[in-house]
């Protein structure tokens, strides 16, 4: 992510405590060289650190989808996150959309 972008971002929410509190899903599309490069093992590793429920599994056109819940600050932490990845992966693309809650009780991979 540009450094443009992330001062966009931190903007956007500079005021955490209402952003904090609210709980939302983010269906996230990640495009690049993420297959068979361990991208859902390290991304399973770090929405458990950031506290995020829901799942990661490999999606068509070699790419990988998740759903995760948490709070925007969560969220968009591991947004920035996955565009570096796994040590092996090259993300060229990450694009997410909100979505209604479906509750995750953990965050897990699926195949």
């Amino acid at each position: 992510m540009n450094s443009i972008a992330l001062l966009v971002l931190l903007f956007i929410f500079e005021d955490n405590s209402k952003i904090d509190m609210e709980i939302v899903l983010y269906r996230i599309f990640v495009k690049g060289r993420v297959q068979g490069v361990w991208f859902r093992k390290y991304t399973f590793n770090e929405a458990n650190r950031i506290g995020l429920k829901g799942f990661v599994r490999n999606d068509i056109n070699n790419s990988v989808y998740i759903e995760a819940e948490g709070s925007l600050v969560q969220l968009n932490e591991f947004v920035i996150w996955l565009h570096k990845g796994s040590p092996l992966s090259k993300v060229s693309l990450v694009t997410f959309e909100t979505s209604e809650l479906k509750c995750y009780e953990i965050f897990e991979i699926k195949p």
